[in-house]
């Protein structure tokens, strides 16, 4: 299998919400709204994918995604690790599936891979968090299949 995209993104993972849902002039809609972090996280996945993407093709694809969490100040003592402190992880950080969806969607929006979502035929997510010295990140291998 061929590598065909192998980025990482800086920064804390987001994960893609619920959309909203209002009434405007008597018919629903669904928005995910502005000020969310969503948009600024999909667009550095964009950027990086249309930069280093080969060209939108057909067929199969593979998908490794890893998200990289920064731990929260209060996990950490002067020697290490806290007792308390959890292995991975929470659901307060998102479920895997909406980290990858708005990664899925980021680069089928940058159109340098693949046409649509649709054509991942596998998948592995894995959520972490990050070593004491280490920065919060996600990287994405995207393979031909």
């Amino acid at each position: 299998m061929k590598v065909v995209l192998d980025i990482t993104v800086p920064g804390q993972p987001v994960p893609q919400p619920r959309p909203r849902l209002s009434t405007w002039g008597g018919r629903a809609r669904a928005y995910t709204p502005a000020d969310h972090p969503i948009h600024a996280y999909r667009q550095a996945v964009e950027l990086l994918a249309k930069a280093s993407g080969p060209g939108a093709t057909d067929g199969g694809f593979s998908v490794e995604i890893e998200a990289v969490y920064a731990r929260p100040p209060s996990h950490w003592t002067k020697t290490g690790l806290a007792s308390g402190a959890p292995a991975h992880p929470g659901r307060n950080l998102g479920d895997w599936d909406n980290v990858a969806k708005g990664v899925l969607d980021a680069i089928t929006d940058a159109g340098t891979v693949w046409h649509d979502d649709a054509q991942v035929i596998e998948a592995a997510v894995r959520k972490r968090f990050a070593a004491r010295k280490e920065e919060a990140r996600t990287r994405v291998i995207v393979r031909r299949l």
